[in-house]
């Protein structure tokens, strides 16, 4: 189905504004590296927390969740809700700790924290590893998102659109920086709420409301408690429970420190205070604010496109009936708004990659190791260079991709063999380089197990029983407790590495110990500064932690209550969230205080 020409309108009006508003930010963006990529450090907690928000509100999320409703029900959607545990602790324990590092990349901290050539070694792995591998393939999925959106709404072939893609990813990126991807992520974060809000309403007035679409769905002869919120014993498998049991409650720990790019915004915000109240207002707006309008689409198409009526391409691929609501509802001109809104979602997400991207291999790979020396500007130009390179391995990666939630999952995967090690380096001193290098290579060697497996039956290493054990844990029935074993094993492996391996010299933990005031295990290193500033005691911290995770998921659950009719549960947790929203807050206020200790504390107050 193809546009008329009045959505052509609203694009180009839409597509215009965005490029003004991203070129505008040239000049800021083009004096320093530190300028380039995070602002300036001068960014305020909505800003930040904003672009991070629409950063999460990528092409591929509408299509995934609408997907999984249509395969799991609502309740499939905790592969990602489960990720609010974590970014609580992000929240309460790590946004000052990153903002007070004063770096430009997560990959720079390993320097900060570590010592001597394994610290180098692992700074520049890390770089690629993130800046390349994982991002590319987070890019990859959301370029996917894109080509199966062009499909359905313009028919365009996957080359075009990835041509498409790669011009609108590059143009302001390239030219303006991390200001120019915060303020154009504000105007795509509005924009693509608003539209997809505005298709969850059609869905809703055309089935006749909540409460006619949920008792329509109920009556479905093949569905299987689509309407469930939290999954229904009796509807699971012993497999399936074990892995939701371990997805809430375990590998929520892997998103506690925050990704790289999110971590780019905390190091870009003015202060402290800035830093925590951006990180929570991103919690509240990716978790909740975003995720319903999404699910609501993917409930009314079972009733407009039933799964066992289901046929063509959307019977292969799943993830195709968000777009195909869209040309089945929209009208002229609102369809033109839902498609700038995926643009929006395309362009907030890949901007952001390609800038966080791009600042690994220029600070981390390119003046550490290759020119350090240079000039400013010559950063600055590297910079966009960078991010050339980058948006073309993005495409390859996308046009070797089938499934978007394949991709989530790999991710995962190859993450959570590091998730204990990055969270315990801030607060154990006896954590090394060694340790983290250790995480990292078990991490990928393990998720991607099945590729040892085809090597080693190709050469006759791996045979028999051995391989069908090896290929039935490599299936998608054991995503989950694959992610968890990595988990576990990466664990054990590099505390006995950082236990067996010598702990980085006195000076550089001092350092380190003054500049972050991490608090936790630093026995030894602390009875050296008796008189460095406390921080927050810990049992508040956690007090905060919990207190925000009550407020995330009971706004969460009691939206999702009201808009499949169940209204008194609805109205009863959103009470709850309002009562824990006031008590959150305001620990989160007090925990943040003023930037003690921190040399950039008074020009950044008298900023304020």
């Amino acid at each position: 189905m193809h546009l008329v020409p009045l959505d052509w309108i609203v694009i180009a009006i839409y597509g215009a504004v965005t490029v003004v508003l991203g070129l505008w930010f040239t000049r800021k963006a083009g004096s320093s590296v530190e300028g380039f990529f995070i602002a300036g450090r001068s960014l305020p907690w909505w800003l930040a927390g904003t672009s991070i928000a629409a950063t999460w509100f990528a092409t591929d999320a509408p299509l995934v969740a609408a997907s999984l409703v249509r395969q799991q029900g609502i309740f499939g959607n905790w592969l990602w809700w489960y990720e609010a545990a974590g970014i609580m602790m992000l929240v309460f324990f790590y946004s000052r700790l990153w903002r007070r590092a004063r770096i430009i990349t997560d990959a720079e901290f390993i320097e900060l924290r570590y010592s001597g050539r394994p610290a180098a070694l692992l700074r520049g792995f890390s770089a690629v590893y993130q800046g390349v591998l994982k991002n590319c393939v987070v890019m990859g999925w959301v370029m996917l998102a894109m080509v199966k959106f062009s499909k359905v709404l313009l028919g365009w072939d996957a080359a075009f659109t990835l041509t498409i893609c790669i011009a609108l990813a590059m143009l302001y990126t390239v030219a303006s920086g991390l200001w120019g991807v915060v303020v154009t992520d504000m105007l795509q974060f509005v924009t693509g709420l608003l539209g997809t809000m505005v298709l969850a309403g059609i869905v809703l007035y055309q089935l006749g409301g909540p409460a006619e679409m949920a008792s329509q769905i109920s009556n479905i002869s093949d569905s299987r408690a689509t309407l469930d919120i939290f999954p229904d014993p009796a509807n699971l498998s012993p497999l399936e429970a074990i892995s939701f049991f371990l997805l809430i409650f375990v590998l929520w720990s892997r998103s506690g420190q925050g990704d790289g790019y999110i971590a780019q915004r905390l190091f870009a915000t003015r202060n402290e205070k800035q830093s925590l109240l951006g990180a929570l207002w991103f919690s509240f707006a990716g978790i909740v604010l975003m995720t319903w309008p999404w699910i609501i689409v993917g409930l009314g198409s079972l009733l407009i496109f039933p799964v066992a009526l289901a046929t063509g391409d959307l019977a292969a691929d799943p993830e195709l009936a968000y777009p195909m609501m869209i040309a089945e509802l929209m009208p002229a001109g609102l369809r033109g708004m839902l498609v700038a809104s995926f643009l929006a979602a395309f362009m907030s997400t890949m901007d952001t990659h390609l800038c966080w991207g791009a600042s690994y291999l220029v600070n981390d790979v390119y003046r550490r190791f290759m020119k350090p020396n240079a000039n400013e500007r010559h950063y600055v130009i590297a910079s966009r260079a960078a991010v050339v390179v980058l948006v073309m391995l993005a495409a390859f990666t996308a046009w070797q991709m089938e499934s978007i939630q394949r991709g989530w999952i790999y991710v995962i995967e190859i993450t959570s063999g590091i998730a204990m090690v990055w969270l315990l380096r801030w607060f154990w001193w006896r954590v090394n380089a060694w340790a983290e290098i250790s995480a990292i290579l078990g991490s990928f060697i393990i998720a991607n197990g099945f590729l040892w497996a085809d090597f080693m039956e190709w050469t006759g290493l791996l045979g028999g029983s051995a391989l069908a054990s090896v290929n039935t844990f490599y299936s998608s029935d054991y995503d989950i407790i694959r992610a968890v074993t990595i988990l576990v094993l990466c664990t054990v492996i590099w505390v006995v590495v950082a236990l067996t391996t010598k702990p980085d010299p006195e000076a550089k933990l001092l350092s380190f110990y003054d500049r972050v005031r991490p608090g936790g295990w630093w026995g030894p290193i602390a009875k050296l500064r008796p008189h460095t500033p406390a921080d927050q005691p810990a049992w508040q911290r956690w007090m905060a932690w919990g207190l925000g995770i009550v407020f995330i998921w009971s706004s969460l659950l009691g939206i999702g209550y009201l808009v499949t009719a169940r209204t008194a549960g609805g109205l009863i947790l959103l009470s709850i969230a309002l009562i824990s929203a006031a008590f959150t807050i305001k620990v989160a206020l007090h925990a943040a205080g003023p930037d003690e200790g921190s040399p950039e504390s008074a020009s950044e107050t008298a900023s304020m």
